[in-house]
Parts: C-alpha cells; sequence; structure tokens
C-alpha cells in the first residue's frame, strides 16, 4: 500500500516510521526545506506525558479575564475580525466545565500513555539521540492556591495509574538543586517521574533519516494546494511538483489542516494559537535545571536541553499570524530569571514563535474521515512531541485497517459531529 503524508513535523514524520516499519510504501510532502522546521522547531521540549491536560478546564474563564491585566500574563488576545476565531473560543468556553475537562483529560492521557510506551520502544529499536533526559517534570506551585487545586488532576492520573509525587518545598528542591536559592518563591510542587525531555526538532530530522533509509521518499520545498476528489473519495492532492497519488492519504499540518480541510466541506475546530520560546546558553550547570520544571504562575516551562536552556510558553490568539512581539520575550525571560538567575546567558538568548493547532476540547483529531482513504492526524496543541509517537503509531494501524491497541473512536472528528 502506497500511503502519501501532508506534513513533516513531529507527528507526520512518526506516522511515516509506524507506515514503514509495517511494511508499506510511504512519501512525505513538506512546504519547508527540511523536516521539523515549523512548530516542531523549538517548541518547549518537555515530553509531559503525565501533564497531559485540557487548556479549556473549570475557572479559566475567570482566570483568563485576570490574565488580562498580568504584566506577564500567559494569555494574550489579539481580537479579529474572524468569525473563526470566535467559534473557537466560544467552543472552548463550553468545554470549561468539570464533566468536559473530566472527559478531556482522560483522552489526552489515554494517548500521551500509549505515546510514552511507543518512544521507549522507537528508541531502543532505533538507537535515536536527541538530547533527550528521562528526568520527570516538575509543576511548580507559587501559591498554596494553586497547589491546593490540583486534587481533580490527581484522580485521572490515579485513574490511569500515572505515578506522581505531591512535594513540598523542600521535595521540589530535592528534585531540582539549583531551587535551592530561591526557594522562598514557591511552595510546592506536582513530579510526575515518568515525563521527559528532548529536541523535537532534533528529533523529527534524525528519525526522518532513519525513515529514508528505510525507503520513504521526503519531497521538500513542495506546496500542498488542494485535495482532489472524485465519486465522493480522494483522487490526488495537488502540490507544486504536481498531482500526487497513493492508496490513503494522512494529513499532519498542524495548525494549516482546517485551510486544506474546509474546501472539502470537513471544518475541523484547529484553530493556530502562537506560542514563544527563548533559547539559551547554559552559564553554570548548578544553577540550571536538570529537566522540565513547569512554573504554574506563568504557564511557562523551562527545560533542560543539552548545553541549552529551553524556555517556552504563552498562549497568544491571533490567527496566522507569527510576528515576535517583545513583551512576549519579556515574560519568558522573567520566569526562567526569576527561578534561575545564574542557569543562562540571557544576553545570548535566541527568541522564536510557533503555531500550535489547538483543539477547542484539548485532545488531538486522529482517524477516519468522510472520504475512505483521508485520514487525519493533527490537532495536538501544545503536546504534538509528547504524543506524536503514539499517535504516529495509532494513525498508521488506522490507515492501514490493522487494530490499534488503544481506544480511538473518541478522538475522531466525528466526536464534534453533535
Amino acid at each position: 500500500m502506497k500511503v502519501l503524508i501532508l506534513g513533516a513535523g513531529v507527528v507526520g514524520v512518526t506516522s511515516a516510521y509506524y507506515l514503514a516499519r509495517a511494511g508499506h510504501e510511504v512519501e512525505v510532502v513538506d512546504r519547508q526545506n527540511g523536516a521539523g522546521l515549523e512548530t516542531s522547531f523549538a517548541n518547549a521540549g518537555q515530553v509531559s506525558f503525565g501533564y497531559s491536560s485540557p487548556w479549556a478546564g473549570p475557572g479559566i474563564p475567570l482566570k483568563a479575564v485576570k490574565w488580562m491585566f498580568q504584566k506577564h500574563s500567559p494569555l494574550v488576545v489579539r481580537p479579529r475580525l474572524d468569525p473563526v476565531q470566535w467559534s473557537w473560543m466560544w467552543q472552548m468556553l463550553r468545554n470549561c466545565t468539570e464533566d468536559a475537562y473530566r472527559i478531556n483529560k482522560s483522552r489526552m492521557v489515554r494517548v500521551a500513555d500509549y505515546s510514552r510506551t511507543a518512544l521507549a520502544d522507537l528508541r531502543a529499536e532505533t538507537g535515536i539521540e536527541y538530547d533527550g533526559r528521562e528526568r520527570g517534570t516538575l509543576q511548580l506551585f507559587r501559591t498554596q492556591a494553586q497547589l491546593d487545586g490540583i486534587e481533580g488532576d490527581l484522580k485521572v492520573l490515579r485513574q490511569y495509574e500515572v505515578p506522581f509525587e505531591v512535594l513540598d518545598r523542600e521535595g521540589c528542591v530535592a528534585a531540582e538543586p539549583a531551587l535551592a536559592a530561591v526557594r522562598e518563591k514557591f511552595v510546592g510542587g506536582l513530579r510526575l517521574p515518568q515525563d521527559e525531555t528532548g529536541d523535537a526538532h532534533l528529533f523529527t530530522q534524525r528519525l526522518a533519516a532513519i525513515c529514508e533509509a528505510m525507503g520513504v521518499a521526503f519531497r521538500y520545498d513542495t506546496s500542498i494546494d488542494r485535495v482532489l476528489t472524485e465519486g465522493g473519495d480522494i483522487s490526488g492532492v495537488a502540490t507544486s511538483a504536481g498531482i500526487l497519488t497513493a492508496d490513503r492519504y494522512l494529513l499532519a499540518l498542524g495548525s494549516y489542516s482546517p485551510k486544506l480541510l474546509g474546501p472539502l466541506g470537513l471544518n475541523i475546530p484547529v484553530f493556530p494559537v502562537k506560542g514563544y520560546s527563548l533559547t539559551l546558553p547554559v552559564t553554570d550547570d548548578a544553577a540550571a535545571p536538570v529537566s522540565t520544571v513547569m512554573d504554574e504562575t506563568y504557564k511557562i516551562a523551562i527545560t533542560r536541553l543539552g548545553d541549552r536552556i529551553r524556555v517556552g510558553g504563552t498562549a497568544e490568539i491571533a490567527g496566522y499570524d507569527t510576528r515576535l512581539h517583545e513583551e512576549r520575550r519579556q515574560t519568558l525571560l522573567h520566569s526562567v530569571m526569576d527561578l534561575y538567575p545564574g542557569g543562562g546567558d540571557p544576553a545570548r538568548a535566541v527568541f522564536w514563535c510557533g503555531l500550535r493547532p489547538m483543539t477547542p476540547d484539548g485532545p488531538p483529531i486522529i482517524g477516519p474521515t468522510k472520504f475512505p482513504r483521508l485520514f487525519l492526524n493533527t490537532g495536538h496543541g501544545t503536546l504534538g512531541w509528547t504524543m506524536s509517537c503514539g499517535s504516529g503509531r495509532l494513525a498508521a494501524d488506522l490507515v492501514t485497517g490493522n487494530r490499534p491497541n488503544i481506544e480511538h473512536a473518541d478522538l475522531a472528528l466525528s466526536r464534534y459531529a453533535a
């Protein structure tokens, strides 16, 4: 069977790996000149199996209003005359209930936990290296109210038997020794020991090279113009290199998925939410993080990647605008310098932004469409790196008709039919 994958980010490339491993002919198309050069390029770096949670949750609307008045706000809304933006925000608000949060988080944890096993297996199979560490994630709470509000998350973690530790101040310092210098700035934390870190861009590029050695064809510098239909199914994809055809088609275009699917009558609720990152060289190993610390107050992840510190976060709802805003840089810089003041050199920090493909409920969209030969693997939001291997393996099974290892019906586009 020949499968054409649209998109060479971390989700598209992992999908290609599992399809090729199963013995199928695979071709990957991307407009960039290499793999992992858009959202996968400089994300926060955490592989957060246990931290997988929807943004839509109880209390978020009130928090969002308060954030609007903070100097270092984790959320910025730049209103546009775009009905799609307002519809997506309304759908997200409708998911900010206890019941919706519980359902959506359980779906996300299921995919993330599957991805944890899949990534470990892939490492064992390929020997791939990507500045990875297996030292867990520490969600750091600056206030007692934040620490007291985690019981709902703990219930879901217990349900899926995800290991965790609720830590006091000294426990946080034991996990991240450099925090000893700023211990007065937090009260405790939630540690997820099975979480990992790693450079998503490095992983994607090296896995693409492995895929090429397995026979996968990568067609870079190729724009994807439209999907062609005939007789109620997909007949090909029009690109700058001509019309490409296959037996099955898998769309993994992240935030740009709706642009290609809309003309087909597939109006998927995926919207770009811009995230920013800073990458600083480590100047003092003892003063730098050992893994990932999630600064709960600012919703910012501070991650150790080899000899670098990656600081990623903030949410900017501004459509497909990829301009860099200095105030977002200052928010990232404030968080990392507040917690790790001697760890990295801010003068040599590299500033970047990317568009996260967010669904209003949180879980990605993985599965079939009304077109028998077209499948989706998109909408992973901030967790594309975390969920990539599990999503790729699940999508490969669905595309080829194999029975998946996890429940998947509630991840498909059909969940929005109601």
